[in-house]
């Protein structure tokens, strides 16, 4: 299963940000999926905290939850937290759009299978809304498929036109946006993945 984000270069041409091979591939049109319109995002009363391994250097990232924009995907990224499936994964994407996270695949010494794996729990539909894709904006990977988002998250480092209304939104970065430009920048990189593992500790879901 591919996991990929796709990204708007012109308006003829898209790139896809695969998570597992850097394929350019045809996606599902938006319109065959139903595109939520007109609802502000709330906030829920538990927001995740996204702590590194190496905390010193890379700190903490706050992000809040929307789960009347998402509710499925918002109760599905709670359940793998609370259950430490994100415990030591890294983020194994970083380009000049996101950084992404959230494959098991990647605890495992190979870094060849990194951004190709899910959790073990079923896909979860797509939940595609208005809401634009700027800069801290936390996602769903998928792949070709609109409901084939399971555990892969990414988060937006730049406003990012090409997103809007593909790919499920369900948080946003409150705190720490400082520490994803950080993580951002990291180099050097094979491709996209830091050749140096940069791995998430643990993610905490805490009241707000």
């Amino acid at each position: 299963m591919k996991y990929l984000l796709v990204l708007l270069i012109t308006l003829s041409s898209i790139v896809a940000l695969s998570c597992s091979e850097k394929k350019t591939a045809n996606t599902k049109s938006a319109a065959n999926a139903e595109i939520k319109k007109g609802v502000a995002p709330v906030a829920d009363a538990e927001i995740a905290v996204i702590e590194m391994e190496n905390s010193a250097a890379y700190g903490t990232i706050k992000i809040e939850l929307y789960s009347n924009i998402a509710p499925k995907m918002v109760a599905r990224f709670k359940e793998l937290a609370k259950e430490g499936v994100y415990d030591g994964v890294t983020w194994h994407r970083i380009n000049d759009s996101v950084i992404q996270s959230g494959d098991p695949l990647s605890k495992n010494d190979n870094p060849a299978d990194d951004g190709t794996g899910k959790s073990s729990k079923p896909n979860v539909e797509a939940e595609f809304s208005d809401l634009k894709y700027d800069a801290g904006i936390v996602g769903a990977a998928r792949g070709q498929d609109n409901n084939s988002a399971n555990s892969q998250f990414f988060i937006t480092l730049k406003r990012e036109t090409g997103f809007d209304n593909r790919y499920t939104i369900f948080g946003k970065v409150i705190e720490g946006m400082n520490n994803v430009r950080t993580l951002s920048g990291v180099q050097p990189k094979e491709g996209e993945r830091p050749v140096e593992p940069l791995r998430i500790k643990h993610i905490s879901i805490v009241p707000r």
